[in-house]
């Protein structure tokens, strides 16, 4: 895995982060169930459960100094293909409870650190 940015494609840039989601939710007590889970052209980044809600989580990664930080890419429109995605991921696997959206802002340092900002809630959903 380079940190070199320049060398990056966005999709390299994009599993880092996810990979990088995946373990800061695993520390907190969070089961992953899904990654790039995909239901025609929708799909969602992880998902992922603790204490019995399911969390729909938006990635959005970008390296440090970007002229836009990452909570940028967390659009309204950007929300509307997620819950599409979402419903058919929970017509899929039956769940019955609660659902909670939120997204994952992620920056890449040049030095290979990695900044997680988790926003909780970031999206509303009224089923």
């Amino acid at each position: 895995m380079t940190t070199d940015h320049l060398l990056m494609t966005t999709a390299e840039t994009g599993r880092i982060g996810e990979e990088a989601v995946a373990d800061y939710l695993r520390q907190k007590g969070f089961s992953i169930r899904a990654r790039n889970w995909r239901q025609g052209h929708y799909e969602l980044d992880l998902v992922a459960l603790r204490d019995g809600i399911l969390h729909i989580v938006e990635v959005k990664t970008r390296h440090a100094g970007s002229l836009t930080p990452p909570q940028a890419a967390a659009t309204h429109r950007k929300f509307r293909a997620v819950s599409r995605a979402a419903a058919g991921y929970i017509r899929a696997v039956g769940w019955k409870g609660d659902v909670q959206f939120d997204v994952a802002a992620v920056e890449l340092d040049t030095d290979g650190g990695v900044r997680i900002d988790w926003i909780e809630s970031a999206w509303e959903y009224n089923w």
